[in-house]
């Protein structure tokens, strides 16, 4: 017998609650993009039978073996835009977001053009955002894989960014000691090893482990990263990182060994320390 919207909605976010922190939201999202409508016009028709759920069951197949949304839409929201995502790519996290405010806090200060380095773009929408949001600056975009390259490429062309891409591992492109940009800013991998276990299943079945760890204590990365980005960055140019709750004191730690000044913590929404700043010394 078909059922009502409501009905199938309340099946599915039964299933789901099993292991999404956010099982009822997950089955409007899927049946909305089933029926090819909005999610608003969705909750508007709760009460209509729903005669064809073949394509909506398919959907819901692949959310239940952990498929994170992006992947199965093959695209999600980030700073207001549309990116397009593709598997293994790490999903744009909200947290990023705030690595971009800090970002263009610092371009905001500049009278005259800067340049941008984003290092481990993945679907690049943190070098797409930064172009978009604050076109008058050069914006580069760097990732030792080539399907993240690609595919930043195309979210660049998608929102009609300037940006320039380069395969790198880190900032091994730009060799030698001569200052060229003026905000480098990175969300790189800084997961412990021993965490990997720990995490959700919808991480670790679909998401490139590259992404993600970085040795023993989340900050093998970081150790390569932060020296090359002090040779590379102008007087007074910052270095903005994404990094995990609890390794700010290490972090801030590694920057002032480097020669960084001005290191400052930002948190996130749930009030966790999430982005680092840092500036060359003029």
């Amino acid at each position: 017998m078909p059922l009502t919207v409501a009905q199938i909605l309340q099946q599915s976010a039964e299933r789901l609650s099993v292991f999404s922190e956010t099982p009822r939201l997950d089955a409007e999202l899927l049946l909305a993009r089933a029926l090819r409508i909005s999610r608003a016009t969705l909750l508007s028709r709760m009460q209509e039978v729903v005669e064809d759920t073949a394509f909506f069951d398919t959907l819901l197949v692949r959310r239940l073996a952990f498929e994170p949304l992006a992947y199965i839409f093959g695209e999600w929201e980030f700073y207001g835009r549309s990116f397009l995502v593709r598997p293994p790519l790490l999903t744009p996290r909200p947290e990023t977001e705030h690595l971009i405010e800090v970002g263009l806090a610092f371009l905001s200060e500049k009278e005259m053009p800067c340049r941008i380095i984003d290092v481990g773009c993945g679907t690049g929408c943190i070098a797409v955002t930064l172009a978009c949001e604050a076109p008058r600056h050069e914006v580069f975009a760097l990732d030792i894989r080539p399907d993240a390259a690609a595919l930043t490429k195309m979210n660049a062309r998608q929102h009609r960014a300037e940006i320039s891409v380069l395969r790198s591992d880190l900032l091994a492109a730009f060799p030698g000691n001569t200052p060229l940009f003026d905000l480098i800013v990175s969300n790189p991998p800084y997961v412990p090893e021993d965490e990997w276990s720990r995490l959700s299943p919808v991480i670790t079945r679909h998401e490139d482990p590259g992404a993600l760890l970085a040795g023993r204590d989340g900050l093998d990365i970081y150790r390569r990263l932060i020296p090359q980005a002090k040779t590379l960055l102008f007087p007074g140019g910052a270095l903005v990182l994404e990094t995990a709750e609890d390794q700010h004191p290490p972090l801030k730690a590694l920057l002032s060994k480097s020669g960084f000044v001005e290191i400052r913590s930002f948190s996130d929404l749930a009030g966790f320390d999430r982005i680092l700043s840092a500036r060359c010394p003029l």
